[in-house]
Parts: C-alpha cells; structure tokens; sequence
C-alpha cells in the first residue's frame, strides 16, 4: 500500500505577522524532534530525506510547507508512530503546555561549525536585519490590505438577508450530519492553513487535502457574503457531535477560516474563491453560492464603481506584500549560501541516521 501524503501550512504570512498554528498539530505526540539551527536548508533536508526513505512505509504522513518556501519541508508527522520532526527556531513556536516528556531538541549548529562562521558575522547580521525590515513591510502591506478588505466586505453585509443566510446555513448542517448519527466523545480539532502568501504569490493545496474525500462543497461568494460565518458554524456542530476536524484557517486573514474537512463523514466544505478558486471536476462536488442565495439581487451591478476602485486598492497592497516576501526570500538565500559553506554533512547524516533508526524501532513496536 502506497503511503498518504497530506500537505499543508502551519504558519503564515498574514496580517497578523507570522502566524502560527503548529501546536494542535503537535499536540498529544509522544517522540517529537524539535529542529535548531540556524540554516533553514539543513533542517529542511533532513526532513525531506525522511520523507523520501518512508514514503513507501504505507503509512499518511503529514508534511508541512514553508511558507516563505513553498516547495521545502518544515516539518514531518506519523500520526500512526505517534513521530514529528519540526523546525523549532523563530519565528515559529510551540507551546510549553504541548511539549511531551520524550520530545527533544537537536542542535545543528556545533560550536566549531559556529566559530567557522565568525569571519562573517557583520554580513550575516545585515542580512538578517534587511530580512527583517522586508518581512515588516510585508506585514504592513497585508494589515493595509485588510483594512480595504473590510470596506469590501460591508458593501456586500449591508446587502445580505440574514435570514435567507441562516436558513442556508442550517440546512447545510441537516445535510451535512446524519441526523441520528453522534460521535459519543470529545472533538480533537486541528488547526491549519489551506494555502499560504508565498514569495511567489498565493499557494494552495486544497486538491490535495480533498484528493480522498466523497464529497466537496465550493462556498462561493463576495467578500462579506458570510462564507467564514458559515465555516464556524460547521465547526460548531461538528464540535457538538464529537466528530475530529480539520478546521484550516485563511492565510491572509487568519481569524478567518476558509475551510473544514470532517474525514469520518468524508467531507469538505471551502472558500472557492481567489486566490484558492475552484470549481466542480468530480462526483461529489457540489457548489453553495452566498451572493446568489443571500445578497440582494444587483448588488454587483449598483456598486461597480465603488467594488472596482477597492479592489484595485486591495490588490495593489496585495502586490507589495508579495514584492517585500519575495525580497525577503533574496536575503534568506544569501544568508543560507554562507552557512553552505560550513556545512558538516557527516553530522547531518548522522541526524538523519538516528532518526530514521528512532523510526524503524517505533514501526517494529506498532506491528
């Protein structure tokens, strides 16, 4: 049996700052390694070679992007194991409350591999200090953009009925969960991001998330139509039954939730709209349409102008958030050339070594 990849975020570049949501995904694991150090590359090698030498184990193993580089590995977890490995180091953290009696720490940078990288010291904090600044200015063109958002979102409020939005909501809900059918104990809830705001624009991995579920419904809609209102009340009641959910926060705005995946019930419902707009390509999937089923017909058509001149305010600070992420990325290169440099690539085998043999002994015990 071919191993379960599921792929998603567990920090973001939001409004917020960076924003995290690694500690209900790590939450009640017994052997987690916690990754230290400075180069970024390093850590994430050592978890995609873990990847690599278990993807055909048979089991679903999670791996989480970086958001400031999408297409490298963060973090890794087989649940089945009760195993993580994780990039410890800022700006993500993890609660002191979640940290198990048998995680632990590896330090990847050894003092003579540290003292190696004295001669360049004054470049190395440039860099990080202009990473910073650029970061910054990223936040502050999303944080920007929100506030354009919300003038977005009460044109369509000041449209919608709310009765026509509450009777879609629960019939929803009558749909989505049998009737009879109740879950006699407590929800485990993890909380995650769908896509993430990348130095190369907007990245998403909701076909992946979706790739086994029976059904998929596409919340369609405008901003303020009452999609995230929606998702909490799915939330809410998949709570109440005692179901274990996906909750997958927007990576934008990340009090906002963008979509809820009840696997028991097998079943996905998402904001499809941009920039993680998809439509019907299966059985299963079935479209909810918040402007046609709550907002006042002609909506679109009476505030064109006022819509067109905030949406291109909305963009353009959408644009420079994304510019100063992919400066950012620049620097964070530079910095990781220099720490290639002082590589010990027989420590990081031996890392890798002492993992995979934690993880074969871990396997053996479950059989």
């Amino acid at each position: 049996m071919g191993t379960r990849i599921l792929r998603y975020f567990a920090g973001g570049n939001t409004t917020q700052g960076f924003y995290n949501l690694y500690d209900s995904n790590l939450a009640d694991l017994d052997r987690v390694f916690i990754l230290s150090g400075k180069s970024s590359r390093e850590k994430s090698y050592i978890i995609e070679q873990l990847l690599e030498k278990w993807t055909e184990a048979g089991y679903t193993i999670e791996v989480i992007h970086r958001a400031n580089d999408y297409q490298r590995l963060e973090g890794l977890i087989i649940r089945t194991l009760s195993f993580a490995v994780i990039d410890g180091d800022l700006p993500r953290t993890i609660g002191k409350e979640y940290v198990g009696s048998h995680w632990e720490t590896i330090d990847m940078d050894q003092a003579s591999r540290t003292a190696n990288l004295d001669k360049s010291e004054n470049e190395i904090s440039e860099l990080i200090e202009k990473m910073e600044v650029a970061f910054d200015k990223a936040y502050q063109a999303y944080a920007e953009g929100l506030r354009v958002h919300d003038d977005w979102e009460r044109i369509y409020i000041n449209q919608m009925d709310f009765e026509k939005a509450n009777e879609t909501i629960h019939k929803s809900i009558a749909d989505l969960f049998p009737e009879t059918k109740t879950c006699q104990r407590e929800s485990d809830t993890k909380h995650r991001f769908l896509g993430a705001a990348t130095p190369e624009g907007p990245i998403d991995y909701v076909d992946n998330i979706t790739e086994e579920l029976k059904a998929r419904y596409f919340l369609k809609g405008r901003a303020g139509t009452g999609k995230s209102t929606f998702l909490r009340k799915i939330v809410q009641e998949a709570k109440l039954r005692g179901y274990d959910i996906e909750v997958y926060h927007c990576g934008f705005d990340p009090e906002s939730l963008d979509m809820v995946v009840v696997r028991a019930l097998g079943w996905a419902i998402f904001d499809s709209t941009k920039p993680h707009e998809y439509f019907p390509s299966r059985p299963g999937d079935e479209i909810i349409d918040m402007y046609e089923l709550t907002i006042a017909p002609g909506t679109d058509e009476t505030f064109a102008t006022e819509i067109a001149k905030i949406e291109s305010a909305y963009r353009k600070h959408m644009d420079a958030g994304k510019k100063y992420l992919a400066e950012a990325k620049v620097y964070q290169d530079e910095l990781e050339e220099i720490y290639a440099e002082v590589t010990n690539h027989s420590y990081l085998a031996q890392i890798l070594s002492e993992m995979d043999d934690e993880l074969q002994e871990l396997a053996s015990e479950h059989k």
